[in-house]
Order: structure tokens, then sequence, then C-alpha cells
């Protein structure tokens, strides 16, 4: 970084992520941040979940956030998708990959992932 102008780009890059994890939108995608979501590989879950949402242009849509311990720490990392008037969806053993997939499948498209969903892992 050696301008003002780069710095200023920066700034607005990263503003979208600072909005889209704390926005308004109609679906949030929570991913589960405790001791055991970290050890099992949750931050590189949400920064797939965040980057996709951004290059898909879901950020008025989407609010992608964290939070702790979800109580399921044998299906680490958990995605957790709310929509209103929809039953919240939970996705399980979760990767960048899976995310990205869950965004582009779920989040624009609305529909769900069922093979990533806790109901398939406990088949």
């Amino acid at each position: 970084m050696k301008t003002l102008a780069e710095l200023q780009a920066i700034r607005d890059r990263m503003k979208d992520n600072v909005t889209m994890r704390s926005g308004t939108g109609s679906i949030r995608a929570v991913v589960g941040m405790a001791t055991c979501g970290i050890a099992a590989g949750a931050r590189p879950v949400l920064s797939a979940l965040v980057e996709e949402v951004s290059n898909l242009g879901l950020n008025e849509k989407v609010t992608v956030t964290q939070t702790g311990c979800i109580g399921l720490c044998r299906y680490e990392p958990i995605v957790e998708v709310y929509e209103a008037d929809k039953e919240k969806v939970t996705y399980v053993k979760m990767t960048a990959e899976k995310a990205r997939r869950i965004a582009k499948e779920h989040l624009q498209n609305g529909h769900i992932v069922t093979e990533y969903t806790i109901g398939a892992a406990e088949k």
C-alpha cells in the first residue's frame, strides 16, 4: 500500500464484508465458531462463505455471521441457514468447497443441498 487511493480501496472492500456480517439480509447464514468449530476448520468455511456471497452479489440478501457453540461438536464445522417463514437448515462437516456450493445453490438459488445437511449425516 503506497497511496491513499489504495488505502481507500482496501477500506471499501472490507466495509462490504463488515456490512455483510452485521446486515439485515432476508437470509442469515451462521457459522459455529466455538473452539470445537475452529479446531474442525470453521475459519476457512466462514471466509469462503463471506467471499462467495460477495462474489455472487448477494450482500443485500444474505447476512453471514458467526456464533459460539451450536452444541453438535461431532458435526463441526456447522453452518445454519435461517430464512423467514422457513425451517432452519443445518449443514454439517463443512469445508470451504462445500460452503461455496451452499452459497451458489442454497443462498443464491434457494435449493437446499441435502447431502450436506444434518439429516443426511445421521443416516
